[in-house]
Protein backbone atom coordinates (compact mmCIF):
# COMPACT_ATOMS: atom_id res chain seq x y z
CA UNK A 1 0.00 0.00 0.00
CA UNK A 2 1.63 3.63 -1.24
CA UNK A 3 2.04 5.79 2.23
CA UNK A 4 1.69 9.61 1.32
CA UNK A 5 2.60 11.75 -1.45
CA UNK A 6 6.10 13.44 -1.95
CA UNK A 7 6.61 16.30 -4.31
CA UNK A 8 6.81 14.25 -7.49
CA UNK A 9 4.07 12.41 -7.16
CA UNK A 10 2.01 15.24 -6.35
CA UNK A 11 2.54 17.80 -9.34
CA UNK A 12 1.07 17.95 -12.38
CA UNK A 13 3.57 15.89 -15.46
CA UNK A 14 4.66 19.51 -16.05
CA UNK A 15 6.02 19.85 -12.59
CA UNK A 16 5.85 23.42 -11.50
CA UNK A 17 5.24 24.89 -15.14
CA UNK A 18 1.74 26.24 -14.10
CA UNK A 19 0.48 28.82 -12.42
CA UNK A 20 0.15 26.79 -8.86
CA UNK A 21 -1.85 28.06 -6.26
CA UNK A 22 -2.58 26.31 -3.19
CA UNK A 23 -2.62 27.39 1.25
CA UNK A 24 -0.53 26.65 3.71
CA UNK A 25 -1.83 26.99 7.25
CA UNK A 26 1.54 29.10 8.61
CA UNK A 27 2.03 28.72 12.55
CA UNK A 28 1.92 32.06 14.11
CA UNK A 29 0.16 33.73 10.95
CA UNK A 30 -3.04 31.24 9.87
CA UNK A 31 -3.87 30.16 6.67
CA UNK A 32 -1.65 31.35 4.15
CA UNK A 33 -2.34 31.66 0.32
CA UNK A 34 0.95 30.41 -1.55
CA UNK A 35 2.85 29.88 -5.30
CA UNK A 36 4.13 26.47 -5.52
CA UNK A 37 6.90 27.35 -7.73
CA UNK A 38 10.30 25.55 -9.04
CA UNK A 39 12.29 26.14 -6.05
CA UNK A 40 9.77 26.18 -3.36
CA UNK A 41 6.90 28.04 -2.16
CA UNK A 42 5.95 31.35 -1.71
CA UNK A 43 3.78 33.04 0.28
CA UNK A 44 1.58 35.83 -1.50
CA UNK A 45 -0.81 36.02 0.99
CA UNK A 46 0.56 39.95 1.23
CA UNK A 47 -0.68 40.74 -2.33
CA UNK A 48 -4.34 38.46 -1.98
CA UNK A 49 -5.59 37.76 0.95
CA UNK A 50 -7.47 34.86 0.04
CA UNK A 51 -7.76 32.48 -3.23
CA UNK A 52 -10.73 34.26 -4.16
CA UNK A 53 -9.10 37.51 -4.10
CA UNK A 54 -6.72 35.69 -6.51
CA UNK A 55 -9.29 34.76 -8.38
CA UNK A 56 -11.38 37.84 -9.14
CA UNK A 57 -8.30 39.78 -10.32
CA UNK A 58 -8.64 40.21 -14.33
CA UNK A 59 -6.03 37.65 -15.05
CA UNK A 60 -4.81 35.40 -11.81
CA UNK A 61 -2.40 33.41 -13.33
CA UNK A 62 -0.99 36.80 -14.80
CA UNK A 63 -0.87 38.20 -11.10
CA UNK A 64 0.60 35.46 -9.44
CA UNK A 65 3.39 34.92 -11.72
CA UNK A 66 3.82 38.38 -11.44
CA UNK A 67 4.32 38.68 -7.65
CA UNK A 68 7.36 37.53 -5.75
CA UNK A 69 6.03 36.65 -2.26
CA UNK A 70 8.10 34.64 0.74
CA UNK A 71 10.00 31.84 0.12
CA UNK A 72 9.41 29.83 3.56
CA UNK A 73 9.42 26.11 2.33
CA UNK A 74 9.88 23.47 0.04
CA UNK A 75 6.93 21.58 -1.26
CA UNK A 76 7.75 18.25 0.12
CA UNK A 77 8.44 19.52 3.85
CA UNK A 78 4.91 20.49 3.48
CA UNK A 79 3.25 17.41 2.38
CA UNK A 80 5.60 15.87 4.75
CA UNK A 81 3.77 17.58 7.51
CA UNK A 82 0.73 17.61 6.61
CA UNK A 83 -0.91 13.99 7.33
CA UNK A 84 -2.27 14.59 10.91
CA UNK A 85 -1.11 11.48 12.50
CA UNK A 86 2.43 13.10 12.61
CA UNK A 87 1.52 16.67 11.84
CA UNK A 88 4.10 18.71 13.91
CA UNK A 89 1.98 21.59 14.62
CA UNK A 90 4.97 23.99 15.22
CA UNK A 91 5.90 23.75 11.24
CA UNK A 92 3.74 24.69 8.54
CA UNK A 93 1.33 22.14 6.61
CA UNK A 94 -0.70 22.34 3.46
CA UNK A 95 -4.53 23.07 3.55
CA UNK A 96 -7.35 22.89 0.85
CA UNK A 97 -6.52 25.71 -2.02
CA UNK A 98 -9.92 27.16 -1.41
CA UNK A 99 -11.40 29.30 0.83
CA UNK A 100 -14.02 32.10 0.60
CA UNK A 101 -15.43 30.49 -2.78
CA UNK A 102 -18.92 28.22 -2.35
CA UNK A 103 -18.72 24.77 -2.66
CA UNK A 104 -21.02 23.24 -5.48
CA UNK A 105 -21.06 20.36 -7.02
CA UNK A 106 -23.05 19.13 -9.78
CA UNK A 107 -24.60 15.69 -10.17
CA UNK A 108 -25.42 12.90 -12.88
CA UNK A 109 -23.55 14.62 -15.26
CA UNK A 110 -22.07 11.21 -17.22
CA UNK A 111 -24.51 8.41 -18.24
CA UNK A 112 -23.15 5.49 -16.39
CA UNK A 113 -23.45 7.54 -13.64
CA UNK A 114 -27.05 8.18 -14.30
CA UNK A 115 -27.82 4.63 -14.26
CA UNK A 116 -26.12 3.95 -11.07
CA UNK A 117 -27.96 6.53 -8.97
CA UNK A 118 -31.70 5.29 -10.98
CA UNK A 119 -30.26 2.04 -9.41
CA UNK A 120 -30.03 3.03 -6.12
CA UNK A 121 -33.09 5.09 -6.13
CA UNK A 122 -35.10 1.61 -7.16
CA UNK A 123 -33.19 -0.28 -4.44
CA UNK A 124 -33.74 1.88 -1.45
CA UNK A 125 -29.90 1.70 -0.96
CA UNK A 126 -30.03 -1.79 -0.72
CA UNK A 127 -26.57 -2.43 -2.18
CA UNK A 128 -28.06 -6.79 -2.06
CA UNK A 129 -30.39 -5.96 -5.08
CA UNK A 130 -28.18 -3.70 -7.40
CA UNK A 131 -26.92 -6.20 -9.82
CA UNK A 132 -30.62 -7.49 -10.73
CA UNK A 133 -31.64 -4.09 -10.90
CA UNK A 134 -28.36 -3.23 -12.81
CA UNK A 135 -29.24 -5.62 -15.68
CA UNK A 136 -33.11 -4.41 -15.73
CA UNK A 137 -32.89 -1.25 -16.11
CA UNK A 138 -30.13 -1.44 -19.02
CA UNK A 139 -32.55 -3.72 -21.17
CA UNK A 140 -35.59 -0.75 -20.50
CA UNK A 141 -32.98 2.07 -21.30
CA UNK A 142 -30.62 0.79 -23.59
CA UNK A 143 -27.57 1.99 -24.01
CA UNK A 144 -28.44 4.71 -26.54
CA UNK A 145 -29.11 7.30 -24.05
CA UNK A 146 -25.14 7.81 -23.83
CA UNK A 147 -25.47 9.71 -27.32
CA UNK A 148 -28.45 12.01 -26.11
CA UNK A 149 -27.74 15.26 -25.76
CA UNK A 150 -29.64 16.45 -22.26
CA UNK A 151 -32.85 18.64 -23.16
CA UNK A 152 -32.93 17.62 -27.10
CA UNK A 153 -36.16 16.61 -28.56
CA UNK A 154 -34.53 13.03 -28.60
CA UNK A 155 -34.24 13.43 -24.98
CA UNK A 156 -37.99 14.61 -24.12
CA UNK A 157 -38.69 11.74 -26.58
CA UNK A 158 -37.53 9.29 -24.38
CA UNK A 159 -38.27 10.85 -21.44
CA UNK A 160 -42.40 10.49 -22.92
CA UNK A 161 -41.51 6.84 -23.57
CA UNK A 162 -40.09 6.12 -20.19
CA UNK A 163 -43.06 7.76 -18.04
CA UNK A 164 -45.34 5.65 -20.32
CA UNK A 165 -43.76 2.69 -19.00
CA UNK A 166 -43.64 3.36 -15.53
CA UNK A 167 -39.60 3.69 -15.25
CA UNK A 168 -39.14 7.38 -14.91
CA UNK A 169 -36.68 8.72 -12.69
CA UNK A 170 -35.90 12.17 -11.05
CA UNK A 171 -32.20 10.71 -11.78
CA UNK A 172 -32.75 10.49 -15.59
CA UNK A 173 -34.69 14.02 -14.92
CA UNK A 174 -31.73 15.62 -14.25
CA UNK A 175 -29.30 12.85 -16.58
CA UNK A 176 -30.79 14.43 -19.92
CA UNK A 177 -33.75 16.62 -18.87
CA UNK A 178 -33.00 20.76 -19.82
CA UNK A 179 -31.90 21.38 -16.22
CA UNK A 180 -28.39 20.03 -14.33
CA UNK A 181 -28.47 18.82 -10.59
CA UNK A 182 -26.41 21.55 -8.97
CA UNK A 183 -26.44 21.53 -5.15
CA UNK A 184 -23.85 22.68 -2.56
CA UNK A 185 -21.55 20.18 -1.49
CA UNK A 186 -20.17 21.42 1.33
CA UNK A 187 -19.82 25.11 3.72
CA UNK A 188 -17.17 28.17 2.63
CA UNK A 189 -14.27 26.87 3.93
CA UNK A 190 -15.08 23.02 4.94
CA UNK A 191 -13.21 21.36 2.25
CA UNK A 192 -10.06 19.20 2.88
CA UNK A 193 -6.71 18.72 0.64
CA UNK A 194 -4.76 16.52 -0.25
CA UNK A 195 -2.71 14.35 2.22
CA UNK A 196 -5.37 14.07 5.02
CA UNK A 197 -8.43 11.90 6.03
CA UNK A 198 -11.92 12.38 4.09
CA UNK A 199 -14.48 11.45 5.69
CA UNK A 200 -17.87 9.05 5.26
CA UNK A 201 -20.58 9.35 7.35
CA UNK A 202 -20.44 6.13 9.89
CA UNK A 203 -24.44 5.66 9.75
CA UNK A 204 -23.18 4.74 6.21
CA UNK A 205 -22.32 1.19 5.15
CA UNK A 206 -22.47 1.74 0.51
CA UNK A 207 -20.70 4.38 -0.43
CA UNK A 208 -17.63 5.34 -2.66
CA UNK A 209 -15.18 8.02 -4.13
CA UNK A 210 -16.22 10.05 -6.93
CA UNK A 211 -13.38 11.23 -8.77
CA UNK A 212 -14.02 14.83 -10.60
CA UNK A 213 -12.63 17.74 -11.92
CA UNK A 214 -13.32 20.98 -10.42
CA UNK A 215 -13.58 24.30 -11.65
CA UNK A 216 -13.01 27.44 -9.72
CA UNK A 217 -15.76 30.71 -11.16
CA UNK A 218 -15.01 33.81 -10.26
CA UNK A 219 -18.17 36.20 -9.67
CA UNK A 220 -18.30 37.16 -13.33
CA UNK A 221 -18.86 33.27 -13.97
CA UNK A 222 -15.57 33.23 -15.45
CA UNK A 223 -13.52 29.55 -15.07
CA UNK A 224 -10.65 30.86 -14.18
CA UNK A 225 -8.91 27.76 -13.54
CA UNK A 226 -9.28 23.62 -12.39
CA UNK A 227 -8.09 21.06 -9.76
CA UNK A 228 -8.92 17.61 -8.82
CA UNK A 229 -11.86 16.72 -6.38
CA UNK A 230 -13.64 13.60 -4.50
CA UNK A 231 -16.93 14.28 -4.22
CA UNK A 232 -17.36 11.47 -1.36
CA UNK A 233 -20.55 9.56 -1.40
CA UNK A 234 -22.89 7.59 0.26
CA UNK A 235 -25.35 5.55 -1.83
CA UNK A 236 -27.29 4.06 0.82
CA UNK A 237 -28.15 6.87 2.46
CA UNK A 238 -29.18 8.88 -0.93
CA UNK A 239 -30.62 5.65 -2.57
CA UNK A 240 -33.21 5.77 0.77
CA UNK A 241 -34.83 9.44 -0.77
CA UNK A 242 -33.05 12.01 -2.88
CA UNK A 243 -34.10 14.57 0.20
CA UNK A 244 -31.13 12.57 2.32
CA UNK A 245 -28.74 14.44 -0.06
CA UNK A 246 -27.52 16.87 2.27
CA UNK A 247 -27.07 13.78 4.92
CA UNK A 248 -25.01 11.73 1.92
CA UNK A 249 -23.04 14.71 0.72
CA UNK A 250 -22.27 17.19 3.22
CA UNK A 251 -20.19 15.74 6.30
CA UNK A 252 -17.05 16.61 8.23
CA UNK A 253 -14.41 16.22 5.71
CA UNK A 254 -16.86 14.86 2.96
CA UNK A 255 -15.03 17.55 0.27
CA UNK A 256 -11.55 17.02 -1.28
CA UNK A 257 -10.04 19.32 -3.31
CA UNK A 258 -6.40 19.61 -4.81
CA UNK A 259 -4.09 18.82 -4.52
CA UNK A 260 -3.39 22.94 -5.91
CA UNK A 261 -5.38 25.21 -8.15
CA UNK A 262 -4.37 25.60 -11.33
CA UNK A 263 -4.77 28.76 -13.15
CA UNK A 264 -6.10 29.23 -17.00
CA UNK A 265 -3.24 30.51 -18.88
CA UNK A 266 -2.56 30.09 -22.99
CA UNK A 267 -1.19 26.20 -22.58
CA UNK A 268 -3.33 25.24 -19.90
CA UNK A 269 -7.56 26.31 -20.05
CA UNK A 270 -11.31 25.01 -21.01
CA UNK A 271 -9.92 22.48 -23.84
CA UNK A 272 -7.65 20.63 -20.98
CA UNK A 273 -10.42 20.42 -18.74
CA UNK A 274 -12.75 18.51 -21.28
CA UNK A 275 -9.91 16.48 -22.52
CA UNK A 276 -8.79 15.14 -18.72
CA UNK A 277 -8.22 11.25 -18.36
CA UNK A 278 -9.12 11.25 -14.73
CA UNK A 279 -7.59 8.21 -12.78
CA UNK A 280 -9.03 6.59 -9.86
CA UNK A 281 -6.97 3.94 -7.19
CA UNK A 282 -8.23 2.62 -4.00
CA UNK A 283 -6.15 0.74 -1.82
CA UNK A 284 -7.01 -1.27 1.21
CA UNK A 285 -5.34 -1.82 4.48
CA UNK A 286 -6.04 -5.26 3.83
CA UNK A 287 -4.76 -5.03 0.14
CA UNK A 288 -7.69 -4.40 -2.11
CA UNK A 289 -6.78 -2.57 -5.12
CA UNK A 290 -8.85 -0.90 -7.32
CA UNK A 291 -8.56 1.15 -10.57
CA UNK A 292 -10.44 2.75 -12.73
CA UNK A 293 -10.77 5.45 -15.24
CA UNK A 294 -13.67 8.55 -15.85
CA UNK A 295 -13.04 10.34 -19.28
CA UNK A 296 -13.76 14.13 -19.71
CA UNK A 297 -14.65 13.76 -23.28
CA UNK A 298 -17.95 11.22 -22.11
CA UNK A 299 -20.07 14.30 -20.11
CA UNK A 300 -23.25 14.93 -20.90
CA UNK A 301 -23.27 18.76 -20.41
CA UNK A 302 -19.99 20.80 -21.76
CA UNK A 303 -18.12 22.28 -18.24
CA UNK A 304 -18.86 25.79 -19.21
CA UNK A 305 -22.69 25.11 -19.90
CA UNK A 306 -22.68 23.43 -16.20
CA UNK A 307 -21.50 27.00 -15.04
CA UNK A 308 -23.34 28.85 -16.50
CA UNK A 309 -26.34 26.92 -14.90
CA UNK A 310 -24.49 27.69 -11.76
CA UNK A 311 -24.84 31.45 -11.52
CA UNK A 312 -25.66 33.91 -14.02
CA UNK A 313 -28.97 36.75 -13.46
CA UNK A 314 -30.48 34.36 -11.35
CA UNK A 315 -28.21 33.49 -8.53
CA UNK A 316 -24.97 35.58 -8.02
CA UNK A 317 -21.63 34.50 -6.17
CA UNK A 318 -19.92 37.64 -5.17
CA UNK A 319 -17.27 35.17 -3.23
CA UNK A 320 -16.76 33.14 -6.42
CA UNK A 321 -17.57 29.32 -6.13
CA UNK A 322 -15.88 25.73 -7.13
CA UNK A 323 -17.31 23.57 -9.04
CA UNK A 324 -17.38 19.39 -9.10
CA UNK A 325 -17.94 18.21 -12.73
CA UNK A 326 -19.14 14.70 -11.83
CA UNK A 327 -18.40 11.37 -13.05
CA UNK A 328 -18.44 8.59 -14.67
CA UNK A 329 -16.70 5.93 -12.45
CA UNK A 330 -19.57 3.34 -11.46
CA UNK A 331 -18.94 1.74 -8.84
CA UNK A 332 -20.49 -1.93 -9.47
CA UNK A 333 -17.31 -4.31 -9.22
CA UNK A 334 -17.92 -6.39 -5.98
CA UNK A 335 -15.58 -6.01 -2.87
CA UNK A 336 -16.90 -7.55 -0.30
CA UNK A 337 -20.17 -10.11 -0.84
CA UNK A 338 -21.34 -10.76 -4.35
CA UNK A 339 -23.48 -8.47 -6.36
CA UNK A 340 -22.85 -5.50 -3.78
CA UNK A 341 -20.64 -3.77 -5.65
CA UNK A 342 -17.84 -1.41 -4.15
CA UNK A 343 -18.42 0.03 -0.39
CA UNK A 344 -15.27 1.37 1.36
CA UNK A 345 -13.06 0.28 4.47
CA UNK A 346 -11.79 2.53 7.00
CA UNK A 347 -8.39 3.30 6.22
CA UNK A 348 -8.64 3.00 2.25
CA UNK A 349 -6.26 5.25 0.44
CA UNK A 350 -7.72 6.95 -2.77
CA UNK A 351 -5.83 8.34 -5.58
CA UNK A 352 -7.33 11.01 -8.13
CA UNK A 353 -4.66 11.99 -11.05
CA UNK A 354 -4.83 13.43 -14.29
CA UNK A 355 -1.75 14.54 -15.60
CA UNK A 356 -1.99 18.62 -16.16
CA UNK A 357 -3.59 18.89 -12.37
CA UNK A 358 -1.00 16.31 -10.35
CA UNK A 359 -2.68 13.45 -7.65
CA UNK A 360 -5.43 14.36 -4.65
CA UNK A 361 -4.54 12.00 -2.15
CA UNK A 362 -6.71 11.10 0.95
CA UNK A 363 -7.19 8.46 3.57
CA UNK A 364 -10.81 7.31 4.31
CA UNK A 365 -12.03 7.85 7.86
CA UNK A 366 -15.09 7.87 9.33
CA UNK A 367 -16.33 11.43 9.44
CA UNK A 368 -16.69 11.65 13.19
CA UNK A 369 -13.19 10.65 13.28
CA UNK A 370 -11.88 12.86 11.31
CA UNK A 371 -10.53 16.41 12.58
CA UNK A 372 -13.38 18.77 13.44
CA UNK A 373 -13.86 21.69 11.44
CA UNK A 374 -13.66 24.71 13.83
CA UNK A 375 -11.98 27.30 11.84
CA UNK A 376 -14.28 29.23 10.47
CA UNK A 377 -15.09 32.87 8.31
CA UNK A 378 -14.47 35.01 11.57
CA UNK A 379 -10.81 33.52 12.12
CA UNK A 380 -10.01 33.65 9.20
CA UNK A 381 -10.45 37.47 8.83
CA UNK A 382 -8.93 37.97 12.79
CA UNK A 383 -6.24 35.80 11.07
CA UNK A 384 -5.66 37.93 8.58
CA UNK A 385 -6.49 41.37 10.06
CA UNK A 386 -4.13 40.12 12.66
CA UNK A 387 -0.92 39.97 10.21
CA UNK A 388 -2.26 43.35 8.40
CA UNK A 389 -3.46 41.56 5.02
CA UNK A 390 -7.32 42.65 4.65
Amino acid sequence: MNQWPDAETTLPDDGTEGALVGRVWRPGLGPSVVAVRYDGVYDVTAAFATVRDLCETSDPAAQVRATLGERFAGLDELLANTPVDTRDPERPWLLTPVDLQAVKAAGVTFVVSMLERVIEERVRGDASEAAVTRERIRELIGDDVASLRPGSDEAAELKRILVAQGVWSQYLEVGIGPDAEIFTKAPVLATVGTATDAGIHPASRWNNPEPEVVLAVSSRGEAVGAMLGNDVNLRDIEGRSALLLPLAKDNNASAAVGPFLRLFEPGFGIDDVRRAVVTLTVEGADGYRLDAVSSMSAISRDPLELVAQLTGPHHQYPDGAVLYLGTMFAPVEDRDAPGQGFTHHDGDLVSIATPRLGTLVNRIRPSDTCDPWTFGLADLMRSLAARGAL
